[in-house]
């Protein structure tokens, strides 16, 4: 098959938002009630990428439509094109005036419930205008939107990106992860108190693809033990915090995650192999727009006053 020409002309920025929207809603009615166009002119413009292509793009069930693999392929590119699009004109508006933009952060536990809100504070305070989008998610799940351009930065613990490419970090302070339980938790009677005695208990632990659950369960393994079998996979810190609170759960939290709860605590059991960067995850070959790099010079200097006040 010869390579096929895509600047020639035939193909529009109106067939990759349509294609995007097929993509996003699973079904031509779908897609043209949101872009506010008739189905048959929707039909008709997919047809003609689809004849731009030389090949189909989606195929056709009595529940929507799937991508194909070459819409699978096209339509990752078709959003990059996109957001770059975007980028542009949130750049040129930020360079006109610095009021207005969007900054779109994907955050994972560290950093989500100190840091974070004050970097935010800070930044409205600056440029009212600026519109903040915070995003949950594990590191995996958010690495591909910020490749695509969907989400500016991730903010977090730095998981390892040797081979992840495209991928440049920035680490903003060192922050320890502690084992955490209620005050009033059984364990703490217990002297010494060491990782075994903790397995009689339930855990609420990161999901398995998160690059913490990998370290925590080395941490077992380094001890000979099992990791736990009682337990709950959850990577929300309100609801971490709340089975840690009210219930016999057992958590590792970040220092400072565990320091805003008063119900709970750490416990004498160190966890001196985990990693302890919090920092930011950017894109390696795209310059920030305006807003995220005003978001970054935020958390950049609400990092350096954490780290101060926890030295003085």
């Amino acid at each position: 098959m010869r390579a096929i020409d895509l600047l020639n002309g035939r193909l529009k920025l109106r067939h990759l938002v349509l294609v995007v929207a097929v993509a996003d809603q699973g079904s031509v009615l779908r897609a043209a009630e949101q872009l506010r166009l008739a189905q048959p002119a929707v039909t008709r413009s997919l047809r003609e990428v689809e004849g731009i292509l030389g090949v189909e793009l989606f195929t056709r069930g009595p529940r929507g439509v799937t991508p194909t693999m070459f819409g699978d392929a096209f339509v990752e590119h078709a959003r990059a094109v996109l957001a770059e699009l975007r980028r542009a004109g949130e750049r040129i508006t930020g360079l006109a005036d610095g009021e207005v933009g969007t900054v779109t952060i994907g955050t994972l536990l560290a950093g989500s419930n100190v840091l974070l809100p004050r970097a935010i504070a800070a930044l409205k305070r600056d440029r009212p205008g600026i519109t903040v989008i915070v995003q949950e998610a594990t590191f995996d799940a958010q690495v591909p939107r910020l490749l695509d351009g969907e989400i500016d930065l991730i903010l977090g613990r730095l998981n390892p990106i040797g081979d992840l490419r495209g991928l440049r970090q920035v680490t903003l302070y060192g922050e320890p992860v502690r084992l955490v339980a209620r005050l009033g938790h059984p364990a703490r009677s217990r002297r010494p108190l060491g990782l075994a005695d903790l397995l009689d208990y339930p855990w609420v632990l990161p999901l398995e693809q998160t690059a913490l659950r990998a370290e925590l369960e080395q941490v077992f393994r380094a001890e000979g033990l099992v990791p736990p079998g009682n337990l709950v996979e959850c990577t929300s810190v309100l609801t971490v915090r709340t089975l840690v609170r009210d219930t016999d759960m057992i958590a590792a939290l970040p220092e400072l995650v565990a320091e805003t709860d008063a119900g709970i605590a750490p416990l004498p059991v160190p966890l001196e192999t985990v990693r302890r960067q919090v920092g930011v995850t950017l894109p390696a070959q795209r310059a920030p727009t305006p807003s995220a790099r005003l978001m970054l010079d935020h958390l950049q200097r609400q990092a350096a006053e954490i780290t101060g006040a926890e030295a003085g």
